[in-house]
């Protein structure tokens, strides 16, 4: 049971994390301004690397599998690329 509470603790930290990543993106969709806009796409940004975390955590004590691990990984690590590109690239424009 004990087991059981942690990874739901855990499962829930990703939904939230991960979830608010596309929510913030969808917002700088309609952002009023560039300042905006760079704001909203930043807290993505931050909320991909917290959730880069917790896939960490959920993989160090297994509650992901090798296979789940690697299929996830490289997706979220790209998503944090794009972000840190779509926002350097905004702050000097």
């Amino acid at each position: 049971m004990l087991v059981e509470r942690k990874e739901f603790v855990l499962s829930k930290q990703l939904l939230r994390s991960g979830t608010s990543i596309g929510a913030n993106i969808r917002e700088a969709e309609h952002a009023q301004s560039k300042a905006d806009f760079i704001n909203k796409l930043s807290i993505s940004l931050k909320e991909a690397n917290e959730t880069e975390y917790w896939i960490d955590l959920l993989f160090e004590t297994n509650y992901l599998t090798k296979i789940e691990f690697e299929n996830i990984k490289p997706k979220i690590i790209e998503l944090l690329k794009l972000l840190t590109s779509i926002i350097n690239t905004s702050k000097t424009k």
